[in-house]
């Protein structure tokens, strides 16, 4: 199968183009290797990449729509993944501007893309933010999503919204993915395990929000990669049992699918630190902070329809998670 992965610099992106690249899939990656994070980084896992021959790299911003409507036009792929977007709950209330830039223009340009270009599958990356000020546990496709508690989650929101308008008036089947904190190696320095890793082995202290009071679905991942690789083999069809009447918000008329992707097991945040802390041999210095705004208390993730339609079942355990992301960091830092 020939498919465009944007993000393919990116953690994520380029998790999962490294799998798909072993099973012989072609690639082509897009990314812009922004400066969000030390794009050293992203350049590190660029070289990873281009050691596969079947695999094209572009330097691209998505919101750049004559740029990526000749790599569409070029490469006739079958399938879009789009993991491409800025991303953070923080930083979008210091720079709401990026936000708009990245996930609704760019976003709008892939669609337009796949829209015009035959493509049979859009599979694109949502993000659990989007429950916002929800306080039912676990989160469900079928709980509100209409309170985002930052621009990044309601620009996500509007990525479920614009492409299920594209599914109901172009047929394009499109499939939404809501993460829930994804870690692993080659993960981002702007999430937590890779900040309290940095401090903790710097003896520094690291900020702990809410007072630690946190839980999170923390979702290893390999899982997540696994995950979306068995949503590729099934794209989205219409509901033919649809009912005007009792709308179900999870499915539609139209060839478009909403699903949670998580670990359906969380964990506190304490919890999370105290594993960290004994995968690295030394204790943390905590300044515990008040509640950041735009953030969300707990996290807990309801799989039961990925389980249903797609057989995923996460199986990496957080020990060996965050043991696995300290080994990589340890190597990758020479520390």
């Amino acid at each position: 199968m020939k498919l465009i992965i944007t993000g393919s610099a990116g953690f994520l992106g380029f998790s999962l183009c490294i799998k798909l690249l072993k099973n012989s899939h072609d690639i082509i990656g897009i990314d812009n290797h922004n400066n969000y994070y030390d794009p050293k980084l992203k350049e590190a896992r660029f070289n990873k990449l281009i050691k596969y021959s079947n695999y094209q790299h572009y330097r691209i911003d998505l919101s750049d729509q004559k740029s990526l409507e000749k790599v569409f036009k070029e490469h006739k792929a079958e399938v879009v993944i789009n993991l491409a977007a800025q991303a953070g709950v923080r930083y979008s209330i210091e720079n709401p501007i990026a936000y708009i830039k990245s996930n609704v223009v760019g976003f709008a340009n892939i669609l337009e893309n796949c829209r015009h270009h035959n493509i049979s599958h859009l599979i694109y990356a949502s993000t659990s933010s989007v429950y916002g000020a929800n306080t039912k546990l676990p989160f469900s496709e079928h709980d509100s999503t209409n309170h985002p508690l930052s621009i990044y989650a309601a620009t996500k929101k509007s990525n479920e919204l614009m492409s299920h308008s594209y599914g109901h008036l172009y047929g394009l089947p499109t499939t939404g993915l809501r993460f829930f904190t994804v870690y692993g190696p080659w993960g981002r320095p702007d999430m937590a395990l890779f900040k309290f890793t940095k401090a903790i082995l710097e003896e520094k202290p690291i900020e702990v929000f809410n007072n630690g009071q946190h839980t999170r679905d923390f979702t290893y991942v390999d899982d997540i990669v696994n995950g979306i690789i068995k949503v590729l083999e099934k794209p989205a069809k219409p509901n033919l049992q649809w009912n005007s009447n009792q709308p179900d918000p999870a499915t539609s008329k139209a060839p478009w699918r909403i699903y949670n992707i998580g670990n359906n097991k969380p964990i506190e945040l304490m919890k999370y630190i105290n594993i960290l802390e004994k995968a690295l041999g030394k204790k943390a210095i905590i300044n515990f902070l008040p509640l950041q705004p735009g953030d969300i208390s707990n996290t807990y993730a309801d799989i039961s329809a990925l389980k249903e339609k797609f057989n995923y079942t996460p199986s990496t355990k957080v020990t060996e998670g965050v043991n696995n992301f300290v080994n990589w960091y340890k190597e990758y830092y020479q520390k």
